[in-house]
């Protein structure tokens, strides 16, 4: 096989679709762009659950006069019962899963509440002692937090043992939610991709009809004839896979590092080498969809 006179033939067809070719770049590059993105969450989530799980504490909440639990009967937790927790943290039973644990009381939760709400109208009409004591508990293993819950949450005084990943959970579904979301559009938009470019060869093969017609009475072989046309939509696709690469890049390098990270400075985001991770991959799925798209397109027409 001769390849400049298949190079040249592929050259010859791109220049004939022109519109074609951009508009098969300009789709490639969205698709694997929300494909980029995508994966990009999930790197995310990943790095926020390893941050945060291994941060996560287990709130052992104090009953208030307010409170209604059935361990709160007697009303605001007394000295006796805040210090029967506490023997229960330093008991032999519990002390070997517990890395640290503090002790906050009202007018600590108090100071924190205003801190987190300032400027915020609730902050004017919540007074200290309605605020719960609590014990903030360190695991050594974050999903051992049960046993404190099954040890504790029954003891009188006790108005409820919170495992502070059930609130990470939520937020990492909603991010699931969203990481799924762009992998649906990115998905359509391959899709959409890969009939452009089958469209895209096969217009680009009857513009070409004669000069396939004259190369079939030669004895030129089909691999020879469907080469070029596979060359046009690989080109195509590269180049919007290297423009998805480049805009994944940018998203990292311009939002997420230089937006994110220097405003959100309490948790760990993807960097630059996650990007240069993701834009091969994205270089490689947008080579092989245009490729077996485009020799089934022409396969089909050559076989019409």
């Amino acid at each position: 096989m001769r390849l400049g006179l298949v190079l040249a033939e592929a050259a010859n067809g791109l220049r004939r679709n022109a519109s074609m070719v951009v508009s098969v770049v300009l789709v490639t590059f969205i698709s694997l762009t929300f494909v980029g993105t995508a994966i990009l969450m999930q790197m995310q989530i990943g790095q926020m659950k390893g941050y945060w799980y291994d941060r996560a504490q287990v709130a052992v909440y104090m009953c208030t006069a307010i409170s209604t639990g059935e361990n709160c009967a007697g009303g605001e937790a007394s000295e006796e019962q805040l210090a029967a927790v506490k023997a229960q943290l330093d008991s032999a039973t519990l002390k070997p899963y517990i890395k640290t644990y503090e002790f906050e009381n009202h007018d600590q939760a108090f100071a924190n509440f205003q801190k987190q709400f300032k400027g915020n109208p609730v902050a004017d009409y919540v007074t200290p002692d309605q605020l719960n004591q609590t014990y903030w508990v360190n695991m050594k293993d974050p999903s051992q937090s049960d046993i404190l819950q099954e040890s504790l949450a029954t003891l009188p005084g006790v108005e409820s043992v919170t495992d502070q990943r059930s609130y990470l959970d939520q937020i990492f579904s909603v991010l699931n939610a969203a990481s799924f979301t762009a992998i649906g559009i990115a998905v359509l938009m391959l899709v959409a991709a890969v009939l452009l470019i089958a469209t895209t060869i096969r217009l680009s093969a009857f513009s070409r009809r004669r000069e396939l017609g004259i190369m079939r009475l030669v004895g030129a072989s089909n691999r020879f004839i469907q080469t070029p046309f596979v060359l046009e939509g690989v080109f195509a696709a590269v180049i919007g896979s290297l423009l998805a690469g480049g805009a994944i890049w940018a998203i990292v390098h311009f939002f997420v590092r230089g937006y994110l990270s220097t405003r959100l400075q309490f948790t760990s985001f993807v960097g630059e080498s996650d990007a240069f991770i993701v834009a091969p991959i994205l270089l490689g799925v947008g080579i092989v969809l245009a490729a077996l798209s485009a020799n089934f397109a022409i396969t089909r027409y050559l076989k019409v």
